[in-house]
């Protein structure tokens, strides 16, 4: 038996439960049981309030930038002997890498204090277990005070592609131009991933990042930017964007590596969609092998609002058929066709909101 309680308090609903003994051979029943569990409310979002304005709206907690950064040069980028001997994640930098990462914090700084002019940013880090990710990370950090970091985070979801364990140099020569004429994105090495296996844990980290943050788990106040600085891989940094901005496995295929220590910037739009363009020029983009129709969505995406559709992004959808009717009356059905004006005008608006 269950019902409401009368409760003194209408802001606290309880529920009464009575839990009654049905034996039958019992001649003397026990009392029923009660018990009284107070509900709880959903709780709101935190939501700020304007003195000339009675109608609350919500707090944006979005970061203004996230960057992929890749790690500064390593000993494996010096000598693919090193594999041989050292384990992929215990390969160290070079000196060169170790300076590419101070030179890298310093420009970091500069971008996100707008050259000193801004006082209102902080930052938040992921990092790559591997050891030159951590060391450019080290590196970067001596650029921001304390003040600045709200905090840093070890990932190991956006670790570097798994090439297997100990790498014979002449064998990886093979399995390397084996991948070529497979595919960069699913052929898989022996014993390691493919790049298709990175793009799953890539977008198990995504959803945990959406998470943290419409949770403000980060613990960002939203009176300041927050940007995300992902210092991760070359490959990693790859599939990432090719997740985010919903390329296909063809785009990815002509996506260049980034240099070491280079960062590629996402900034938020004045919309609430994120891209490459408001920070990067076309060149760039054209350099680390985007389309020029790839490069257009990035402009599109720049003042495009959140849950818009780009309509001439063709991998969104002519590039998987083949002569779309524009409307039903191109087609060849028997239902009768109605004026494209009129479908607008029946269907409802919906109205946008930014996440």
């Amino acid at each position: 038996h269950c019902h409401f309680s009368q409760n003194p308090n209408p802001q606290i609903p309880i529920f009464q439960f009575s839990f009654h003994n049905l034996n039958p051979f019992l001649k003397k029943q026990p009392k029923p049981i009660k018990l009284f569990i107070p509900i709880r409310k959903p709780m709101r979002p935190n939501i700020e309030t304007h003195q000339n304005h009675t109608r609350r709206k919500p707090i944006s907690i979005l970061p203004k930038r996230i960057i992929l950064v890749r790690h500064g040069e390593s000993q494996g980028n010096l000598n693919s002997a090193t594999y041989t001997t050292t384990p992929d994640y215990k390969v160290p930098l070079t000196e060169e890498g170790l300076i590419q990462a101070r030179i890298a914090g310093t420009e970091l700084r500069r971008l996100l204090s707008n050259d000193g002019t801004n006082p209102h940013w902080r930052v938040y880090f992921y990092v790559s277990p591997y050891e030159r990710t951590r060391s450019t990370l080290r590196e970067i950090g001596r650029a921001f005070s304390k003040k600045r970091i709200i905090g840093v985070r070890e990932e190991c979801r956006i670790r570097e592609q798994d090439f297997g364990n100990f790498q014979v140099e002449e064998r990886m020569k093979v399995v390397k131009e084996t991948r070529e004429r497979f595919g960069r994105f699913f052929y898989r090495f022996p014993e390691g991933e493919s790049a298709a296996d990175v793009y799953d844990r890539v977008s198990s980290f995504l959803e945990s990042l959406w998470r943290d943050i419409d949770m403000n788990r980060l613990r960002h106040n939203p009176s300041q930017d927050l940007n995300l600085i992902i210092i991760s891989h070359g490959l990693t940094s790859r599939v990432f964007l090719t997740k985010w901005f919903k390329w296909t496995v063809e785009q990815f295929e002509y996506l260049n590596n980034p240099e070491n220590c280079e960062c590629r910037v996402m900034q938020l739009g004045e919309g609430g969609e994120y891209s490459l363009a408001i920070h990067h020029t076309e060149e760039e983009m054209l350099e680390w092998g985007l389309s020029g129709e790839m490069i257009a969505d990035q402009k599109w995406r720049a003042s495009a609002h959140k849950g818009q559709w780009n309509e001439r992004c063709p991998w969104y959808l002519h590039a998987f058929f083949d002569n779309l009717a524009d409307t039903d009356c191109d087609d060849s059905s028997d239902e009768p066709c109605q004026d494209q004006d009129e479908l607008v005008e029946s269907c409802p608006r919906v109205a946008v909101t930014e996440e």
